[in-house]
Order: structure tokens, then C-alpha cells, then sequence
């Protein structure tokens, strides 16, 4: 799992080879120009078929060259940041290369890319939501070198705590959204390729499975989304969307290097053939990482958290005529962590199928609807080992506490057609999944086995929903949605068995059957060409995992139980928003409001300096009142994005524990900004991020406050040949040590840190 000294020499032959295969293309060359003669090197361009496939070219020295066609007539079509799009049709064969085309600046493009996370493929602009696109060059642009810290780019994203997937447990690792408060378990579905990515025994989300190299975006539903997804999507939705083969072959690698001991190395390739395509994607990553204890607390027993982690997916596609596809993805994934003192570690090991296809039969004449048919089936197990240890008080001696296994399997399916009309597209379809998890555990006393301890359960789950959406005149989109689910927890026990003794107890917990109905209104009104308004009510819920009701941990000196008796978290939200469109800029401006009853969170049960003991517990009901702003702006090769949030979250009601009441959600600040700025000059571009946060709370009594904090990065590129590109960044340019969490022991962020690699991509 290991990235090797002969696995990057692999990597680098690969990207010779690719080179002198790509050498000799040929076809229309397109020279582009903005208004004053200079180049535009950072423009798409492609040829586009009617009723055929889009012909990506690409940039070789100072012009484009998109390959040789004999399909006419044809599209010419051209597009770059900060300038209106170009088209000019070709309907004869005649002497056309090269092509010269002048770009003139243009009204902010919202069209591009489709936005496809609220089921039914719409324009930016018609979506009644607050959704944030992360594209791939904005990923490829990030200093972060993992998917979920190029997320933190929106206001708002955040997992558990401040650190990252290459520091933190996976079981921190659930996404939040607005404020909502952060969790182990995500309260944000996170959907891969059309399925599920959180974790189906914990709800956390394995971010290292997911390669930035085989995204093409990221979209990202702020609110609630359950009358869409159903569970775990009571916050909001992100939709990871997968490259796909658009060209008889791409080939895409990167290898980087850098502090901490970092190395990494990834693939992505894809070949058509006929009616069949196929792509595959590999990543291996490795980090050292840092030690996270503050130096002003550490001791002999603290040590380095850092990650191996090895992915790998391939997709299979075949098509019958040009009304029906199918496809299968093959998955593995691989992670073994050190968690900072030398016995604390975590294993994940993780395979995956999922199988599906869709059926579009041919357009119809007249008012008759498109329909479209499409179908899933996935399936997985994984295991996740962690030991768990307790650090004297001086940090100078480690003693194992606890062992733990924990199996977990699964098996779901999903349909859903749509019909679209003249003025409306109507959804509908369904979804099943089957869960079994356990927890097998072996206690320790005072070093020595003292038990054998074991819990676990199923739950199956059900649901179906339908969604409409209609345009009244060109002025007013109207949406709504509704989904009802049903679920039940059953086979649940725990058993406890002492290691010198043969009696085991056993306790077995009654089955339990929830349901829930999920709907969603929203409208959007164009007031004109550059400003609509829009509002939106919606209910959403998140049910408990399997890890929740049946496992413990341990974090530092905090210990936190399970509880059998959880209860679905059940949201109302409301939100409400304007937005402007102008010729060079696109600003969103919303307020929202989300009540949550019974949510779930670790609420303190006892407090002493050596030992925290917390319960997971249905919290009453929390308030988040708050305001998002988005603003994009592009100034020709300039642009930049900025992002605000204002969370105002609070614990309204707990009547079985009154001391809580009025407190802030823990992992929630009142205040992040976000920032981007982005430069293309010739062959070179430079990218800079900075995120801002206020203080927030560890604990639910607000007795442990993290500072603000502020981090800046930045990314420098240059381009080599053809298809090459050479990279640095720097993460935490001001080596800000923020606090990341307290238990109580404060653990801070990493220093300062920088990789160099390069990056390869070329499509014939």
C-alpha cells in the first residue's frame, strides 16, 4: 500500500509513453484570442455533432487542435472564463484550419456545467437552491491535495472538527453543513456515481476512497434534501461527479511529493471502443503527518498522525443502439492511520459493486414526453479495526484499553424514471438498503485482557418519492418534492463475557420500526435578466446509525457510550434568497432558518481531569439561524470567489437536562469566510485560498474554546509541453498553529507544509 521509489518510476514512464503516443495527432487547429490579439490558453474547445458525440481539443504551444471529423455540419464551440462563449456552425467540408477566434468579455456564464444534485439536470440559474459547484480546475488549483479540504473552498463545509482526512479518525469524518452542528455521522449525504458514499455502519465519510483525479466537480446542496435522498441528508447533499470517457482515450496521471514525509501517486485512464468504454482509476497516498498535541503538553507517549491509503475503481460501460446503457463498478479501498501515540491506529479495508444502466427510448414527435428509465444495484463489506488506549496525565506512559473490530455489510438497490415535457419534467423512483453491523471488542484492565465484549444489529430501510418541477412562463420556476421512508433497527443485542469465565451475558434490544415523510417547496422568480429571487420550506431527517446505537470510542481521555434508544433527528427548514447575475460577477445572497428536534449529540455525563464520560442522546431541539453569501467574479485570466457564513446555533430546549439550554452547538463557529483568487498568465497560473473562522466549542457545556483561526495557501503552476504541468503548493503559508480540538488535551493544526509535483492530462 506503500508508495514506492519504483511505483513513482512506473508512474513517470507512463507519462513518457503517453506523450509519444499522443505525438503525431492531427486534425483542426483553432487559435484564440481575446480582443486586444493576446492568447487564451485557458479556453475549452470543442466540435460538437449534432446527434453525436463532443470532440474535446486540446492545446498544443499556442493553438488548439481538435481532431479530424467528417461529420458535417458541426459546432465549433469555444468558452473561457471571464468571456462570452463562442459558437460558429460549419455545414460544408472547405479549408477552415486554422481557425482564428476573438473572444470578447460577456456576461457571467451560470449555464455551465448542468447541475444534476437535485435529481433532474437544470441551469444554475433555475435551481430554487443554494448550491456550490467546486469544478476541476478549482480542484486542481487547491494547495490541499485531498477532496474534502478542497470542499472547504465553500463557507460552511466542515467535518467533526478542523482537521482534515489525512489527520483526523474516519469516524470524525461526517460531513456538516450550515452550521447544523458537526458529528461523527454525517448529516450530509455524500453520493458517488449515484450512490451512497457515507459509511453504512457509522454514516462518516472514507474521503481518501475518492481519488481528485477521477472528479470532474463537486455539487454542493446547502439545506435540507431529504424529500431527494431520504436519510442522512438532513443538512444538505453533495453530489461527486465521476470523469467520464468523452474521448477515444484519456490519460490523466499526477505524482507529487512534499513535507511530512508526503508522497502520493494517481491514474486515470479511460479508451472508447465501439459501443463499449472503459476507465480506471488508482490512487496511493501516504503522510507522515504531525504530531497533533500542542509541544506545551506533549509527552514521550505523543507521536506523528498520518495515513497510507491505496484506491482503486474501474467502470465498464456498454450501450445497445442509442436507447439503452449499462454499466458495472468494481471498488476497493485501503487505509491503515496512526493516530498519534505509538499504540493508538485505525485499519480500513473496504470493496465495493455496483452494477445499473438506463433506458431512453427514441424522442417521440409532438407534445409526447422524453422518458427515461434508469436502475442500481450496489453491494459491499468492509472492516474497520481501531485500539483505543488511555495517556497518563504527564503523557509519559500509554496503557491499552480496548480492541475493536468492527464488520459491516450491505446490499441496496435504486430505480427512477422521468419524463420530460414542454414546461415540466416529472421524478419519480425508489430505493432499498439492508445494513448488518457489530462491534467485537476485547477490554483490557491495567494492561491485561479483563473481557469480551460484542454488539450490533440491522436495519433495513425503504423509500420512494416523487418530484416535479414546472416553468410558468419564463419568469417563475416552481419545484416540489416528496419522500416517504421506513426503517427498522433489528437483531440487536450486546453480549459481555469475562475472560477467566465462561457465563455470557447477553442483552437483546426489541425491534424497532421509524418512518418519516419528507417534502420540499420552492420557487424561483426571475424579476429580470440579471436578478431572481427565490424561497423554499422543506422537512429532512436523519436516522441513527448502527454505530451510534451499538458502539463506543474513546478520544484522548473521553470516553463516549452508546445508546440503543436513539431516535430519528427530524428538521424544518426555511430559506430564502436573491441572486444577481451581471456581466461580470454572479452574487447570491440567503437566509435560512433549521430547527432540529431531537438531535443527536454527546452529551457530557460526568467530568474529572483523567476521565470525560459522554452518551450519545437525542439533545431536545436546536435552532441555526443564519446567512450565506457566494460571490464569483472574473476579470479575463482574474478570478475570484468569496464565501460567508453567519451560524447562530443554539440549544433551544432539553428538558431532561436543563444545564445545556442556551448553550452554542459544539463544532459550530458564528462566522466563516472563505476566499479564492486565481491568475492565468501564458503558460503560468497561480492560485491562493484563505479560509477565516470565529471560536467554537468542543463540548456541549462550552467549557472548551478553540480560538479563531486563519489559514492561507497557495498553488504556483507552470506548464510543460503539450499535456504537462509542474506544481507547487504551500498549505498554512503563515505556519498558524490554531487549535483543532481539546479532550481536554489541545490538539492543533498542521504547520506549514509544501509539495511539488507533476501533473500530466491528454486526450485524443
Amino acid at each position: 500500500m506503500a508508495v514506492t521509489a519504483r511505483t513513482i518510476l512506473l508512474i513517470f514512464a507512463a507519462l513518457f509513453s503517453a506523450e509519444g503516443m499522443f505525438a503525431q495527432t492531427r486534425g483542426i487547429n483553432v487559435i484564440v484570442n481575446d480582443e486586444a490579439g493576446s492568447r487564451i490558453h485557458n479556453a475549452t474547445v470543442r466540435i460538437v455533432i449534432p446527434n453525436g458525440p463532443a470532440l474535446e481539443c486540446d492545446l498544443a504551444e499556442e493553438l488548439f487542435v481538435c481532431p479530424e471529423t467528417d461529420e458535417y455540419p458541426f459546432v465549433l464551440e469555444v468558452r473561457a472564463e471571464g468571456f462570452a462563449p463562442f459558437r460558429r456552425a460549419f455545414s460544408r467540408p472547405e479549408t477552415i484550419s486554422p481557425i482564428s477566434v476573438t473572444l470578447k468579455v460577456g456576461t457571467f456564464d451560470i449555464a455551465h456545467p448542468a447541475i444534476i444534485v437535485g435529481r433532474i439536470e437544470n441551469r444554475a440559474g433555475d435551481t430554487p437552491e443554494s448550491i456550490a459547484v467546486i469544478t476541476r480546475s478549482d480542484i486542481t488549483s487547491s494547495a490541499a491535495p485531498t477532496l474534502d479540504d478542497a470542499l472547504r473552498q465553500i463557507a460552511g463545509f466542515s467535518i467533526f472538527r478542523r482537521s482534515g482526512s489525512r489527520t483526523a479518525n474516519p469516524t470524525t469524518q461526517g460531513v456538516s453543513l450550515r452550521g447544523l452542528g458537526g458529528s461523527g455521522a454525517s448529516r450530509t449525504a455524500v453520493i458517488f456515481d449515484g450512490v451512497m458514499l457515507n459509511d453504512p455502519f457509522g454514516g462518516w465519510v472514507q474521503w481518501n476512497r475518492i481519488p481528485p483525479i477521477a472528479v470532474e466537480r463537486v455539487e454542493v446542496l446547502r439545506g435540507g434534501a431529504s424529500s431527494l435522498y431520504g436519510n442522512s441528508s438532513l443538512g444538505g447533499a453533495v453530489q461527486i461527479v465521476p470523469r467520464s470517457v468523452e474521448r477515444k482515450h484519456i490519460f490523466s496521471a499526477e505524482v507529487f511529493g512534499g513535507s511530512e514525509r508526503t508522497l502520493s501517486s494517481s491514474v486515470y485512464t479511460g479508451r472508447a471502443f465501439g459501443q463499449w468504454t472503459a476507465d480506471a482509476s488508482a490512487y496511493a497516498f501516504r503522510t507522515k503527518g504531525h504530531i497533533p498535541v500542542d509541544k506545551t503538553e506533549r509527552g514521550e507517549m505523543d507521536t506523528h498522525a498520518g495515513v497510507r491509503a491505496f484506491s482503486f475503481s474501474s467502470r465498464i460501460t456498454g450501450r445497445v443502439g442509442n436507447t439503452a446503457h449499462f454499466f458495472a463498478r468494481p471498488s476497493y479501498f485501503a487505509e491503515s492511520r496512526k493516530n498519534g501515540t505509538p499504540l493508538q491506529t485505525n485499519d480500513t479495508h473496504s470493496r465495493q459493486l455496483i452494477v445499473g444502466g438506463s433506458f431512453s427510448p427514441a424522442i417521440k414527435q409532438g407534445n409526447s414526453p422524453q422518458l427515461s428509465v434508469n436502475w442500481s444495484i450496489h453491494g459491499g463489506s468492509q472492516v474497520y479495526d481501531q485500539v483505543f488506549t488511555s495517556v497518563n496525565a504527564s503523557r509519559t506512559a500509554e496503557t491499552l484499553t480496548r480492541l475493536q473490530r468492527s464488520p459491516a455489510q450491505t446490499l441496496g438497490f435504486s430505480v427512477g424514471a422521468s419524463a420530460a415535457f414542454t414546461n415540466h419534467t416529472l421524478l419519480a423512483g425508489a430505493e432499498g438498503r439492508n445494513i448488518r453491523g457489530a462491534s467485537d471488542e476485547i477490554g483490557f484492565s491495567a494492561g491485561n485482557p479483563s473481557g469480551l465484549f460484542g454488539s450490533g444489529g440491522r436495519e433495513a430501510s425503504f423509500g420512494f418519492f416523487v418530484k416535479d418541477q414546472a416553468f410558468v412562463g419564463k419568469r417563475v420556476v416552481i419545484t416540489g418534492s416528496v419522500r416517504y421512508d421506513r426503517w427498522n433497527n433489528h437483531r440487536g443485542l450486546s453480549a459481555t463475557r469475562p475472560i477467566n469465565e465462561a457465563a455470557i451475558s447477553v442483552t437483546h434490544y426489541p425491534d424497532r420500526i421509524e418512518s418519516m415523510t419528507s417534502p420540499q417547496i420552492s420557487l424561483l422568480f426571475r424579476v429580470n435578466d440579471t436578478v431572481s429571487v427565490y424561497g423554499s420550506a422543506s422537512r429532512s431527517f436523519r436516522a441513527p446509525t448502527l454505530n451510534e446505537l451499538y458502539r463506543g470510542f474513546r478520544v484522548g481521555n473521553v470516553v463516549t457510550n452508546a445508546n440503543e434508544n436513539l431516535r430519528a433527528e427530524r428538521a424544518n427548514n426555511i430559506e430564502t434568497g436573491i441572486s444577481f447575475a451581471g456581466s461580470r460577477y454572479f452574487l447570491r445572497v440567503n437566509g435560512y432558518l433549521t430547527e432540529i428536534d431531537g438531535a443527536v449529540s454527546n452529551v457530557t455525563i460526568s467530568s474529572a481531569p483523567a476521565l470525560i464520560v459522554r452518551q450519545r442522546q437525542n439533545a431536545g431541539r436546536t435552532r441555526t439561524k443564519g446567512i450565506e453569501a457566494d460571490l464569483e467574479t472574473r476579470l479575463g485570466p482574474l478570478s475570484f470567489n468569496f464565501g460567508y457564513l453567519f451560524a447562530d446555533p443554539s440549544l433551544k430546549s432539553f428538558p431532561s437536562n436543563t444545564e445545556l439550554v442556551g448553550k452554542m452547538i459544539p463544532q459550530v463557529a458564528r462566522h466563516q469566510a472563505t476566499m479564492q483568487i486565481s491568475y492565468h498568465a501564458g503558460r503560468w497560473n497561480v492560485a491562493g485560498q484563505i479560509r477565516l473562522s470565529s471560536e467554537q466549542f468542543d463540548d456541549d457545556l462550552n467549557a472548551f474554546r478553540l480560538e479563531p483561526y486563519g489559514q492561507a495557501d497557495i498553488m504556483i503552476g507552470r506548464k510543460m509541453g503539450d499535456s504537462g504541468r509542474m506544481f507547487i503548493a504551500v498549505e498554512n503559508v503563515f505556519n498558524s498553529r490554531y487549535s483543532v480540538g481539546r479532550t481536554p488535551i489541545r490538539t492543533v493544526s498542521s504547520p506549514i507544509n509544501f509539495r511539488l509535483g507533476y501533473r500530466f492530462d491528454r486526450k485524443k
